[in-house]
């Protein structure tokens, strides 16, 4: 068996808990799971952390996209063990429709592919009050991590215009492009969403029925113009679909979750000065999270939206390296053949890896770009082929472009967000579009290149991609037929849009998976949204599922946690 000799065998041989994939939920489990005590194994087949939440070189990025959008799923077909009957770990497709045009021979793109941390699921920012923020805050694991401001915010409007967004007192007075009486209404709005949250005195409160009731409808009762609650729906609250159409409409916003998303943007403006206080222990005593000086500030990050330096993927290797410190063990290139199962139980035992080596565990956490298929399934290869592993929503789906052009989308802006609200390409559009530009100042790139995510929601591959290609249209001067002297022309009359060099397009179906056996657990995939929350949400419901008796990362009562050892707790073969 020369293949063997190649991996290091893993000692000890059993553990608390086994995770397969290094993406950013399967990292905070493991960090968790770790906080509390318990021996985690956490192994991935891919050479970098982050799985489908890293951030890539510009060449790495895209192989792992050719090699995720392979139209049939693989697997290394494994037998009977003599205590064990072995089930064969299957790779499932998480991408399809992969387009990847290059539009000029760029030096900059070319001889620096390696100075490029490309997202592949992006776009994506923190909002700096939103619950993963706090996550990193408390957990201490902002020492690995630098920010920077997302600088503006622009809502396309009916015309095409990209307008700024008014997202606070001072934006409202400074924007030209409002009228006094729209002002007025929307600085009224405001008050009366501040009153809601507070204020004890109920006559300032949002009746239960409007807090009922469709958000859009509710922020028509206000008398709010329609460009007012588009820049509300999709530029504030970040709305997926066209709330104007509540027929047809998938996901409906009503008025206390659009409140609520209102209250969380405006409580992250400015909010530099970051400082929380964590209730501990059964007397109630107050503890300051230790990962948080009082005063403690992100460096370069003043605004409401911020972005990791080096990218998303800086994220998942943060809690991997909080995880290390608790005595996590990790191993990367290791790829895992099987699972094994008893024979006479069924009942999850442990995993087998290509070494040849056999791990065991009660408890086993999979990233959804694997799967196991059930042994009363026809085939292995029919069920990860079609999925048919308890899913759900399977034909919900996100289109996501990754773009590089030599220039920013507005001159005077490095890194911002620009939205497009339905119907603002084209009649037919039904979701919104959600683009992020970023510059060097974050390391997206090297420097003189900007880099644009964009996604959006959709049905169908040719419904996602016409509203990116749209997108970016109107964004960039696009060559045809990968004609420059087009591209120069084209921008005469688009008031000199910035050039695109490359492009890539790539679908993703929002599949959930469920484990089909007790003891394993399938981690949530990236999502449509803009940022953590929900996924979030999902993660730690998924561990306190696992572990009901446990806290979800416990505050620490002494020092705070020491600095990793690289070389230490880690295993990376």
């Amino acid at each position: 068996m020369e293949e063997a000799t190649s991996y290091p065998p893993i000692e000890p041989s059993n553990f608390d808990l086994i995770v397969i994939g290094t993406g950013l939920p399967e990292s905070i489990l493991a960090s968790a799971a770790s906080a509390v005590g318990k021996t985690v194994l956490h192994l991935d087949p891919n050479p970098f952390y982050g799985t489908h939440y890293a951030s890539l070189p510009l060449n790495d990025l895209i192989s792992f996209l050719q090699s995720q959008s392979q139209s049939q799923s693989q697997t290394l077909t494994d037998g009977y063990t003599s205590s064990s009957s072995s089930i064969p770990l299957m790779t499932c497709p998480m991408y399809f429709a992969l387009e990847v045009n290059s539009y000029f021979s760029e030096p900059n793109i070319d001889d620096n592919s390696r100075k490029f941390n490309l997202d592949l699921a992006g776009p994506r920012v923190f909002l700096c009050s939103d619950s993963m923020i706090d996550l990193i805050l408390k957990t201490g694991i902002n020492q690995y991590m630098e920010f920077k401001s997302v600088d503006s915010s622009f809502v396309s409007d009916a015309q095409g215009k990209l307008r700024s967004v008014p997202d606070s007192r001072s934006a409202i007075f400074k924007d030209g492009t409002l009228s006094l009486p729209e002002k007025n209404q929307l600085m009224k709005f405001f008050k009366l969403v501040q009153g809601h949250f507070g204020n004890d005195n109920d006559e300032d409160k949002i009746s239960q029925q409007d807090l009922e009731s469709p958000f859009v409808e509710f922020l028509s009762k206000m008398g709010l113009s329609h460009k007012l609650k588009s820049i509300i729906l999709y530029a504030i609250a970040l709305a997926d679909y066209d709330q104007d159409n509540l027929e047809v409409c998938k996901d409906v916003i009503n008025t206390k979750s659009g409140i609520n998303r209102l209250a969380l943007y405006h409580s992250s403006i400015g909010r530099s000065v970051l400082v929380f206080v964590f209730q501990f222990g059964p007397v109630h005593q107050l503890y300051v999270c230790n990962a948080i000086q009082e005063g403690y500030r992100f460096p370069n990050a003043n605004g409401a939206i911020i972005y990791p330096i080096y990218g998303q993927g800086e994220l998942p290797q943060a809690f991997c390296r909080r995880a290390a410190v608790k005595g996590c063990i990790y191993v990367l290139r290791m790829p895992i053949v099987s699972v094994l199962m008893d024979k006479d139980g069924g009942t999850y035992k442990g995993v087998k890896l290509v070494s040849g080596q056999e791990l065991f565990s009660p408890d086993l956490i999979i990233a959804p770009s694997f799967v196991i298929p059930s042994p009363l399934a026809p085939s292995a290869a029919q069920v990860a082929s079609s999925h048919d592993v308890s899913l759900t929503d399977a034909r919900r789906m996100v289109a996501r472009g990754i773009c590089i052009t030599k220039n920013s989308m507005k001159t005077e802006v490095a890194n911002n967000l620009v939205f497009f609200p339905p119907k603002s390409l084209y009649p037919e559009q039904i979701t919104s579009v959600r683009v992020l530009q970023l510059s060097s100042n974050v390391a997206a790139c090297p420097s003189g290149i900007f880099v644009t995510y964009l996604s959006a929601m959709c049905d169908n591959e040719v419904e996602g991609k016409k509203s990116l290609n749209s997108a970016i249209k109107a964004l960039f001067s696009v060559p045809i037929s990968g004609n420059s002297e087009n591209c120069a022309t084209d921008s005469l009359h688009t008031q000199a849009k910035p050039s695109l060099l490359w492009s890539a397009l790539y679908m993703q179906e929002l599949t959930k998976f469920h484990g089909a056996f007790d003891s394993i657990s399938y981690t949530p995939m990236p999502d449509e949204h803009l940022h953590y929350n929900h996924l979030l949400d999902a993660t730690e419901k998924l561990f306190k599922e696992i572990y009901p008796n446990e806290e979800f990362f416990p505050m620490a009562s002494g020092a705070s946690d020491e600095h990793v050892d690289d070389n230490g707790s880690e295993l990376d073969s």
